[in-house]
């Protein structure tokens, strides 16, 4: 029977198959968390039933779901415009070619042992000292998109990461607390940084200026913010424009180190 000509796999097939398998981990990635997984799942539920459709030769309905997929690649472009640029801005990273953070983006091909470098005790202990004091401060940890368009717009530095040096920048009569500081890899490399602010209306209106600005950026791309109130104290935690839920500190931590592990 001609359909089971599928049988007879050539190096190029088992390239096709691993081409596709990357692609739909890096969409994964991009949607994981998000509402936009369960349309993810559904798209791959009846991108899967077409071909089989196809594959058997069942051509009315077959034709019936190419059009519909065919119809509804509008309306996915719309739905999923935030992940589209996420990918885009992604794969267009300057910071691509670094192989160390090149192998994070598989978690697959991560060598053994290969965590975060990022001092993430020292980060949380400097945010609860902060919250405190009611002590405003944002902070921008960089993962694989390149923050270089928003690192421009305040202080470079290259400084090494611990709690005292977190807690002076923030300080109210510091020249530098103003504005988002930038963390790559275990460094904070720039500060006084204007990050672009969401205009989401559904963002309640007890958060200011400073969570609009941890939420933009982490709209735009796959970076983590974390914001300290200066009104409350609270301590937020930002991932892919949104609000991310935890029970203690010890949970943050945990959480945080998850997220960068996983890149």
């Amino acid at each position: 029977m001609d359909f089971l000509n599928f049988i007879e796999f050539k190096i190029t097939d088992v390239l096709d198959i691993v081409l596709v398998a990357v692609l739909l981990y890096y969409i994964y990635k991009l949607v994981r968390g998000s509402v936009a997984i369960n349309i993810f799942i559904g798209i791959v539920i009846i991108w899967a039933f077409w071909k089989l459709t196809e594959l058997l030769e069942m051509e009315m309905i077959s034709s019936m779901v190419g059009a519909f997929m065919q119809v509804g690649l509008i309306a996915l472009i719309i739905v999923f415009q935030q992940e589209i640029r996420k990918f885009l801005l992604m794969v267009g990273s300057t910071n691509f070619a670094n192989k160390q953070r090149f192998l994070k983006r598989f978690k697959f091909l991560k060598p053994d042992g290969m965590g975060t470098n990022v001092n993430v005790d020292a980060i949380l202990r400097a945010c609860k000292k902060m919250a405190g004091t009611k002590t405003g401060a944002l902070l921008v940890i960089e993962r694989n998109t390149s923050l270089d368009f928003v690192k421009s717009s305040g202080d470079r530095m290259r400084i090494e990461i611990n709690q005292p040096i977190i807690e002076s920048i923030f300080y109210r009569n510091s020249p530098l607390h103003d504005g988002a500081a930038v963390i790559t890899d275990n460094f904070i490399v720039a500060t006084r940084v204007i990050l672009p602010v969401s205009n989401e209306r559904n963002i309640p209106l007890r958060y200011g200026l400073r969570h609009r600005a941890a939420i933009g950026i982490t709209e735009k791309t796959d970076a983590l913010a974390l914001v300290v109130s200066e009104e409350t104290g609270g301590i937020t935690y930002v991932k892919n424009g949104e609000f991310v839920s935890y029970g203690h500190i010890g949970d943050l931590n945990k959480i945080l180190r998850e997220d960068l592990e996983s890149f």
